[in-house]
């Protein structure tokens, strides 16, 4: 019997198609979206979504419920020993808190090892990879979610938002703020340094809006990520939300040109962040690697 299985949800940017390609186990997030309830990967896919949010439509996030958490744990548990189970960050949905009661109740407990490691998007994506390397260099899975916990925090993801819209209809900014912002074409560049959304700075156009998430990623790597950048153990990613091919094949290459020495990946935002962005967004992600 293969020993630990590694489960994540649809928030890192893995769909459960993919998942399965690649050994990792996905549950899908359920979104609502003008009050009908579609799963991510399932029958709705990231374009699909963004599409909907582009024609007006109104989109909320929810989480698995519990039955369908512990019914995909009882299935693994048949083939595998152990499950590491990376959910979203737990400042950003109670997904995890949820997950890490039920992983304390019978026949869970000691089997079951939720992480909250505070990531979402390309950056919780990247906490998957390295405990499938760390499951498949034998480490075990009590061993793996201690570690990838006290490593949680080398991670940041910088966010430019295309319109203020949606920042409107989640309360974040006033209605006044996002006529004033539209009218000057203001771009605002958000930031998630683990648990919270927050804002980083303003700018004017989103050429300008990706030059300073630039600046912010260079500050990272000058300073709390030096010595991880010395020993080449951190990697960059740029995720976005259903922009044309020309804009993101101009965003790759300015990336490419800022951080030649460091690998890039890409993926679409997840509709958990989606919600709060709406479409044209683009975010850059800088995090640790276990190579």
């Amino acid at each position: 019997m293969p020993k630990i299985a590694i489960m994540t949800d649809s928030n890192s940017g893995i769909m459960p198609q993919e998942g399965n390609a690649q050994g990792i186990h996905v549950i899908s997030m359920p979104i609502l979206i003008d009050g009908r309830t579609y799963y991510e990967g399932y029958d709705i896919t990231p374009a699909e979504f963004y599409e909907k949010l582009s024609q007006g439509a109104s989109a909320t996030t929810s989480q698995p419920s519990p039955g369908e958490v512990t019914q995909m744990w009882d299935s693994l548990l048949k083939s595998y020993e152990e499950i590491v189970f990376i959910p979203m960050s737990s400042g950003l949905s109670n997904s995890c808190q949820t997950a890490s009661v039920l992983s304390q109740e019978e026949p869970y407990n000691g089997k079951v090892h939720v992480v909250d490691n505070h990531r979402i998007s390309i950056t919780q994506e990247q906490s998957v990879y390295d405990a499938r390397f760390l499951a498949e260099s034998g480490a075990g899975g009590k061993e793996i979610k201690q570690l990838l916990e006290a490593e949680s925090l080398d991670a940041s993801i910088y966010i430019a938002v295309d319109t203020l819209e949606y920042l409107k209809k989640g309360g974040r900014i006033t209605a006044a703020a996002a006529a004033i912002g539209t009218v000057l074409n203001l771009k605002p560049v958000l930031t998630i340094q683990g648990d919270k959304l927050d804002a980083c700075s303003k700018t004017r156009g989103m050429k300008a809006a990706f030059k300073a998430m630039c600046k912010e990623v260079q500050k990272d790597l000058d300073t709390r990520f030096a010595e991880l950048h010395k020993k080449g153990l951190i990697q960059t990613g740029i995720a976005t939300t259903l922009i044309d091919e020309d804009r993101l094949s101009y965003f790759k290459s300015e990336m490419k040109q800022h951080f030649p020495d460091m690998e890039l990946k890409s993926a679409p935002l997840t509709m958990s962040i989606g919600c709060h962005t709406g479409p044209g967004a683009v975010g850059i992600g800088i995090f640790r690697v276990h190579l």
